[in-house]
Order: C-alpha cells, then structure tokens, then sequence
C-alpha cells in the first residue's frame, strides 16, 4: 500500500525518484524499493516523507483513504525569509504554514518558522531550509536561534554567551567570521533573541 501510494504522490508533484530521492537525503535505489514495497521506511522516515508531501502517516500506511495533513497539528507561519549569513531587513508577511504536533504548543508555547537564505549555518542548515523557531527572547548557551539586531536586522546563528558579551557564531566558519557583541551592545543596539530553533525541514519545491 504504502509503495503504491507514494508513486501516487510522486506523479501528482511530477517528480523523478531521483529528485525526490535527492530531497529526502537518501539513495535513490532506496526511495525505489519504498515504491515497489522491496523495503519498508522506519517511523522517522515515514513521517519525513508524510511532510515532504503534505500529507499524513495513516494516509501513507493505508489506514485511512484521507490524504489530508494531521488534522492532530497546529500551523506556525513561515515569516519569509531570514539570512544565513550577512544580516538583513526580517520580513514579517506570511508568505506559508508548516503543521507542528499540537502538543507542541501546551503551556502557551508559539512558534514561528522563517526560510534559510545563505549558506553560514551549513552544513546542519542548509540554504532553503525551512526552520522552526520557539518564540522566546532568551536562549540557552549555544542555541542556535533566529537574533534581531537594531530593531530591524534579523540573522541566524548560533549564541555563545561569554561573560563580556555573546558571540553570533557561523556553523560554517570556513566562509564566515564570528560577530562578538558586548553586554553594552546586547543592550543599547539591541541585540535581541526572537527564537530557538527546535526543527529545520526540507521538502518539495517550495523548499527551494
């Protein structure tokens, strides 16, 4: 069932194996033996492919003819896009909605999800990505969390926190150099934590 459904799936995004393959991060002779039923997807698999075509795990298992996303999940906005590199202007128009698990926001817990432009976070963020953010203005030491910086300028980068200030730290620090910010910058520019990133997804065009 769950072979025939996802070449259902694949056809409708007219799409190669090979493509999604790609998409999903596996071989492509493994994405093939998930459509011929050769090989069975474990659970985290499963609920990455449901995402990646936007629909639901007991749609793709054929326990239930709806192909509906989990009607069991609440939709973060995707803000638009945010850097993954040098700074600039956050943008605050809806440009999509990503489904969470409901649970997720128990105890008044929100969430915000904005796209990857850039490639400093590489490579456990790549460019495109879409990444989810627990709103929060503060963060532990070495979250990696989405920071406005003089009210307007918004980036991704990792926060190290030191005694004298925090450190905006590039994943990627081939290319990139690290930002250092004193406590008399965190508060007069500011420098302000906005949230943390608890889940990057990468899937179908949009993603790109």
């Amino acid at each position: 069932m769950i072979g025939e459904r996802l070449q259902a799936l694949r056809e409708q995004l007219g799409k190669t194996k090979k493509e999604i393959a790609v998409d999903l991060r596996i071989h492509e002779s493994t994405y093939g033996k998930y459509e011929l039923g050769r090989r069975e997807p474990d659970i985290r698999m499963i609920q990455l492919i449901s995402d990646y075509f936007g629909t639901n795990t007991d749609y793709l298992l054929g326990n239930t003819a709806d192909s509906s996303s989990n009607v069991n999940a609440i939709q973060v906005p995707v803000l638009g896009n945010i850097p993954a590199g040098i700074p600039i202007e956050a943008i605050e128009d809806i440009h999509d909605y990503e489904d969470v698990p409901a649970d997720w926001g128990k105890g008044g817990r929100d969430y915000f999800a904005l796209k990857i432009k850039g490639d400093s976070m590489s490579p456990e963020y790549l460019d495109g990505e879409v990444v989810i953010f627990l709103k929060s203005d503060t963060c532990e030491n070495g979250d990696d969390c989405a920071v406005i910086i003089n009210g307007y300028d918004a980036t991704f980068k990792r926060v190290v926190k030191q005694l004298n200030g925090v450190v905006l730290q590039p994943i990627n620090v081939s290319g990139y150099e690290p930002t250092f910010y004193s406590n008399n910058d965190v508060e007069t520019m500011p420098v302000q934590v906005i949230g943390v990133a608890v889940e990057s997804r990468r899937k179908r065009g949009r993603f790109r």
